[in-house]
């Protein structure tokens, strides 16, 4: 991948793995169950106030981040710049890197997946620290495929780009995309603005692993559409956990955790400690949204 702030591929098992340590995941009341309609500020901390357990940990991970990542905070396309520059929501295209096909009811559970693991990540910021949202809306507005056959439906629900190939993949139209357009006027996209995308839902068949960055997350087609039923899809969890600043620990863990989302292979799902990561990015780059 090119121009991405983050890249990453993971040998992430894709059987269930249960957290092991002090940090724990995240109970229905914190992260919500599957199809509910999102959280009250009252189920999340209303300041930056990590358990004490978690105070030292938290700041290794930031001091580690400071010093490995490239622009830290000058970099202006992490998964938050794109929800405050919309007022709110994100819009995703879907890129269908596979022969398989696709009736109008895997497109929309495709969708509802996607809407709901992304909803486990936002839920923890409602209430926080002056986050201004109630809830950020999802909303898949293309697909991208080599052939519309592929499609097996004909509404007109998503716009649908046929055979626009970028690394070996197809690909919605770059004008509409925000990787590529940054000044949020998308002049040369059909749709305008209301039919731009933010990230991409990168589905590849035969993929192992997972990848993730400003651009969105990649990952099988196979285990994408295998773990439809599942609560916790661990890949694209941990994945848009990178959209949103999130490091990788390969080769260092720290001190006085245990299993954690963001550490590949110890977590299937959210824990305490990948919720106040995500609240500690939030806490460091909220000035430049005037909050």
């Amino acid at each position: 991948m090119t121009r991405s702030w983050k890249r990453a591929l993971l040998a992430v098992a894709l059987g269930v793995v249960t957290a092991t340590g002090v940090v724990s995941p995240l109970t229905a009341s914190a992260a919500e169950a599957p199809g509910a309609g999102g959280v009250s500020a009252a189920a999340n901390p209303a300041t930056w106030s990590p358990p004490s357990n978690l105070v030292t940990p938290l700041n290794q991970v930031w001091s580690h981040q400071e010093s490995t990542y490239g622009d830290l905070y000058g970099f202006r396309n992490y998964g938050w710049d794109q929800v405050f520059a919309n007022g709110g929501y994100l819009n995703f295209c879907v890129r269908w890197d596979s022969s398989a096909p696709v009736s109008a009811s895997l497109r929309d559970s495709i969708h509802t997946k996607l809407i709901q693991q992304y909803r486990k990540w936002m839920d923890l910021m409602v209430g926080h620290n002056n986050w201004p949202y109630a809830e950020v809306p999802v909303k898949v507005v293309g697909w991208a495929v080599r052939d519309r056959n592929t499609l097996q439906w004909n509404d007109n629900s998503v716009d649908i780009y046929v055979n626009n190939i970028r690394e070996n993949a197809p690909q919605c139209a770059e004008p509409c995309g925000r990787f590529f357009v940054r000044d949020g006027q998308y002049r040369n996209c059909p749709g305008g603005v209301a039919r731009h995308y933010d990230q991409s839902l990168w589905l590849t068949s035969g993929f192992g692993g997972g990848a993730g960055g400003d651009w969105g997350q990649r990952m099988g087609s196979e285990y994408f559409v295998n773990s439809l039923g599942a609560n916790d899809m661990t890949i694209l969890l941990h994945e848009i956990g990178h959209t949103f600043g999130l490091d990788d620990f390969y080769d260092w863990t720290p001190s006085g955790v245990g299993g954690f989302l963001m550490k590949a292979g110890s977590a299937s799902g959210i824990t305490e400690f990948d919720a106040w990561m995500l609240r500690d990015w939030w806490r460091h780059l909220k000035s430049r949204y005037g909050r």
